[in-house]
């Protein structure tokens, strides 16, 4: 049977997983909702997303892309979530837990439902009743723009049940995308809140002057801090140096890509949240994890002097030199 996927989300994750699921020689149907009625009519018409990888080809059917989320998932049986994870509960306000009954749910989001304080398999499994066996997780280290650039990268598939992160991982796979699978779902997507954070707390420090010797000090403590983390809330035997632990701290903590990093340099510049998040004009996930991760941690009381430096800064109108300062003597 020909397996038939939704993609949930317009923005450039999105478009680089809909590229790499047309450019994969498997079988498949693609189907592809989002709320932006004009770029909808762009990508019919063009066949390119007018706000992000521009470049990017979009090899679907103009009939199988709308604005009618119902739709869009009662076709699929696979339904990939790929919108802000603060905007996820908007997003599927109108989804019942008998419309993902028995579909696999795929969650391509880097963050943390804010009102909930829960990551987004945890939401799934609460909210919508979804068994964690068909939940899977889609974890760097990637940016979306390699992928539009056609640069060899690596993702991993995480799910509880390893052949359907197998399954899932094959229709990834191109010239371009290698994959590993992984049964960690709670680590790799408690590691990708996690990330983005430090990515904040990376670009702080090079907005106010440090150094990349003061950044290489920054990220090892970073991984350290996202092992105690993950060891506490679930702890199973994983090796936090593969690629979907350290790998995509690293590479969200010093690309140029990487929107996190951005913002938290904006910050370490001078500039308020506002203004940076205005400017920016995208979401970085970073801010609203550091803060749901604050309150997270009041219930494992995990030593996180990172994440509670970049929580100071953002939401308790701390100095950023006079915080990474004194972050800076705990640091080794």
């Amino acid at each position: 049977m020909i397996p038939k996927i939704a993609m949930i989300g317009g923005g450039s994750w999105a478009t680089a997983i809909v590229k790499m699921l047309s450019d994969n020689l498997t079988e498949k149907e693609i189907y592809w909702w989002m709320r932006n009625t004009e770029a909808i009519d762009h990508i019919k018409k063009f066949k390119h997303n007018p706000h992000y990888l521009s470049s990017v080809e979009i090899k679907l059917s103009p009939d199988n892309i709308s604005t009618d989320i119902h739709c869009i998932i009662k076709s699929a049986d696979y339904v990939i979530l790929n919108v802000p994870a603060a905007f996820i509960k908007e997003t599927l306000s109108s989804i019942t837990p008998n419309d993902l009954k028995g579909k696999k749910i795929v969650s391509a989001i880097k963050g943390i439902v804010p009102e909930d304080n829960l990551i987004i398999g945890e939401f799934l499994h609460d909210i919508y009743e979804i068994p964690y066996q068909d939940i899977l997780v889609v974890s760097g280290p990637c940016h979306a723009e390699e992928v539009a650039f056609e640069k060899l990268s690596y993702l991993t598939i995480a799910c509880t049940d390893l052949e359907k992160a197998s399954t899932f991982a094959s229709f990834l796979n191109t010239r371009y995308i290698k994959t590993n699978v992984s049964d960690d779902i709670f680590g790799t997507e408690y590691a990708a809140v996690l990330k983005n954070i430090y990515a904040v707390a990376s670009g702080i420090c090079h907005g106010i002057g440090y150094g990349d010797n003061f950044q290489a000090v920054l990220i090892s403590n970073a991984i350290r801090e996202i092992k105690r983390f993950v060891d506490a809330v679930h702890p199973i035997n994983r090796d936090i140096m593969e690629s979907a632990y350290l790998g995509d701290l690293l590479v969200t903590a010093y690309s140029q890509f990487s929107r996190n990093r951005t913002f938290g340099n904006m910050i370490g510049k001078g500039y308020n949240v506002k203004s940076a998040q205005l400017e920016m004009n995208m979401v970085a996930e970073g801010y609203y994890a550091a803060k749901c991760m604050h309150i997270k941690n009041n219930e494992h009381n995990v030593e996180m002097p990172i994440c509670k430096a970049v929580h100071n800064i953002l939401y308790e109108g701390r100095s950023p030199h006079i915080e990474m300062k004194l972050l800076a003597e705990k640091l080794n």
